[in-house]
């Protein structure tokens, strides 16, 4: 009996037992079946697509003139009058009327050095010249009073009232008399001359613009010797030193293999380094004919036909040498792109504008062909950057790497 009620206590098996082991493994291949799906959405999606490396261009003004250029070359701004104002006498500077950046006129007077000894000298010599006139009238007087006795006893002699010995002493005192006149006319235009020169040794202490002009650098201050040689060691030879605005031309070295193509009054544009936003127009003005052995280039110097307040003397320019002259409506700037980065899908056009990490297909006008430019009308701003290559592989929204250069 016990043995059989042991026997009914014996567990059946209904099935085989899954082993933990056989669990681990289908958890771990479901997952990397999970993964690859959300892999896959994710990559069809384009959230997680591989960055497509691209060259990229940058949006920016350009000038038709660029198109036309047929040689460019780099000078500078030089003032073709300019002075080193200097004093023709030697003297202390007393007094000094500008300063750099002044602006002034012909025979403005710019400084002064001291003058009382040449002052003095004037004063002394008008006095002798008040003097002289002085004498002048009184010689007058005298004559005109011998005057009246020659022409009585010419009368007289000629009747027999008086003796010739009388007539003949009347007539040696008129003599003297016009002489003393003529002596004293004489003495008054030393004098005026005298004081003519005094007044221009004056003038000297003066010193005054030779044209009209802009200080560039004052030399000398009050207090100094200033003395035309400037031997002295403390002595200044120059007072300050100007250029005239109105002379300013840009001076440019060509090769000498080009100087041929470059011809007296041919177009130019200039562009200076200090204004790298504005274009002025200019042309040849000569071909200096000498040539620079050391770098074989020939010295050109063109003209400005528009000037501009903010030009200075020695600054940076570059010139192009133009084939024509440009148009009016050619002076200004314009966005333009590459030809090669705008596509063209019926009648719309676009670029894939850059935008962080990713492109987007940006519709935009376009106008005239500018040599292997576009000009955009509408639909990008300077600066902007678009796509220049695999325009192939693009599509709104790729996710892309710029190329480093």
């Amino acid at each position: 009996m016990l043995e059989e009620d042991i026997s009914k206590l014996k567990i059946e098996k209904s099935g085989k037992l899954v082993k933990p082991r056989n669990i681990k493994k289908r958890l771990v291949i479901g997952g990397g079946l999970l993964i690859l799906l959300v892999s896959g959405v994710l990559y069809f999606s384009g959230i997680i697509a591989p960055s497509i490396i691209v060259d990229v261009t940058t949006i920016s003004y350009i000038y038709p003139s660029q198109t036309i250029s047929m040689l460019n070359a780099s000078g500078y701004i030089v003032a073709q009058r300019k002075a080193a104002v200097a004093s023709k006498v030697t003297g202390r500077l007393v007094s000094l009327m500008v300063e750099e950046g002044s602006k002034i006129r012909q025979g403005q007077v710019i400084a002064r050095l001291e003058n009382e000894d040449v002052t003095a000298s004037r004063d002394q010599v008008k006095a002798n010249l008040n003097t002289s006139r002085a004498a002048l009238e009184q010689a007058k007087v005298e004559r005109d009073d011998a005057l009246r006795e020659y022409t009585r006893f010419k009368r007289l002699v000629a009747g027999g009232y008086i003796a010739q010995s009388q007539f003949d002493t009347s007539d040696a005192r008129y003599r003297r008399a016009i002489a003393a006149v003529a002596a004293a006319e004489a003495a008054i235009s030393a004098g005026s001359a005298a004081l003519q020169g005094a007044g221009v040794a004056i003038g000297y202490t003066l010193i005054r613009a030779p044209f009209d002009a802009v200080v560039l650098t004052k030399n000398a201050d009050i207090g100094d010797i200033v003395t035309p040689i400037g031997a002295a060691a403390n002595a200044k030879a120059a007072v300050v030193t100007i250029a005239d605005m109105n002379s300013l031309e840009v001076e440019v070295d060509v090769s000498e293999t080009n100087i041929a193509s470059i011809k007296v009054g041919q177009p130019c544009d200039i562009q200076l380094d200090a204004l790298p936003n504005v274009r002025f127009q200019g042309e040849v003005h000569a071909i200096v004919p000498t040539v620079d052995r050391s770098k074989a280039t020939v010295l050109v110097k063109v003209r400005f036909l528009d000037k501009d307040s903010r030009m200075l003397p020695d600054m940076s320019a570059k010139v192009s040498f133009l084939l024509r002259k440009l148009a009016p409506e050619e002076l200004k700037p314009r966005l333009a792109a590459l030809q090669s980065t705008v596509l063209h899908r019926g009648d719309r056009s676009f670029v894939f504008l850059v935008q962080g990490d990713h492109v987007k297909e940006s519709s935009i006008t376009v106008g005239k062909k500018i040599g292997d430019m576009l000009e955009i009308i509408s639909g990008l701003n300077p600066g902007d950057r678009v796509v220049l290559k695999p325009l192939n592989e693009m599509k709104d929204g790729v996710k892309i790497k710029i190329a480093e250069k």
